[in-house]
């Protein structure tokens, strides 16, 4: 989703204690050295966001993130290609993305996975072919390394599904911003499969996705905010950060009229479980 510059930043939310961000882009936020990094998370930290996973998509941002990770205790990193960059997974990236993958503050490998709506759109996107099979080879990556696989899936449910019966899934997999419908949650919660839902969340025509997510219990459901898109109702279409994670939290809580510090509470422990965030503890 488009992301206007021209708009001003949402206000700072109440804070909401503890929470996670298991999905952000630091880069494209704006974050290029320590000290931007540290201004990002100190405004997440002081309204709750506790630790923040920020994710590559090409090989550039995979070597920015493993820097970014050593730049400030809460932050925690996830490499791969993009599937719509998956043509770029040469033997030689392979190679650079595996080692990128073992830093000890990389906590995931994604995203990857299946997108189907941007082939024939997109210019230089890898036809569904090419990502299948850059999705399997990220597939074995995570569990050669032992790491949670972090999925992209956009308009792919069939084709995502199918890798991961042919390849066989790793131990912790993770649907990032989760946008399908009731009949792939079901799939995905049946499987043990964690799901990680974002501001779109909070979209009132969001209508699939709002009864999908009364399906998933608190065990597998993370959040976060996939900053700088997505940003939240009301907010939609301004830059989004880290720091807004708690709007989303309250739209979920008033869509399954839950307590919003019982979420924060659940998706915290959920997601110190599944990447091993030794320094958060809930």
């Amino acid at each position: 989703m488009a992301v206007s510059r021209n708009r001003p930043p949402p206000p700072a939310p109440e804070p909401l204690v503890p929470l996670i961000d298991a999905h952000t882009h630091l880069d494209a936020c704006g974050a290029s050295d320590a000290e931007s990094i540290r201004a990002i998370v100190d405004r997440a930290e002081a309204v709750g966001v506790q630790a923040v996973v920020t994710i590559a998509d090409d090989l550039e941002s995979a070597r920015w993130v493993t820097e970014a990770v050593d730049a400030d205790p809460r932050v925690y990193g996830a490499v791969a290609l993009h599937p719509t960059r998956a043509d770029a997974l040469t033997d030689e990236t392979k190679t650079v993305i595996e080692r990128l993958a073992s830093h000890s503050r990389v906590v995931a490998v994604g995203e990857t996975g299946m997108d189907m709506y941007w082939p024939g759109k997109l210019e230089g996107c890898a036809d569904p072919a090419t990502q299948r099979d850059a999705f399997a080879w990220h597939i074995d990556l995570a569990k050669r390394i032992g790491k949670p696989l972090m999925i992209h899936n956009r308009d792919a449910d069939a084709a995502v599904l199918d890798v991961l019966r042919a390849e066989g899934a790793p131990d912790t997999v993770i649907f990032h911003c989760f946008s399908s419908d009731a009949e792939m949650a079901r799939a995905c919660v049946a499987n043990g499969w964690l799901l990680s839902l974002s501001g779109t969340v909070s979209f009132r025509n969001a209508t699939a996705l709002r009864e999908a997510a009364s399906l998933i219990p608190l065990q597998q459901l993370l959040v976060e905010t996939d900053a700088p898109f997505l940003t939240p109702h009301p907010y939609r279409g301004a830059p989004n950060e880290p720091y807004c994670l708690p709007y989303t939290v309250r739209a979920l809580a008033e869509l399954l009229n839950s307590a919003a510090e019982d979420i924060a509470q659940e998706t915290t422990s959920t997601a110190v479980r599944a990447y091993g965030l030794a320094s958060c503890r809930p």
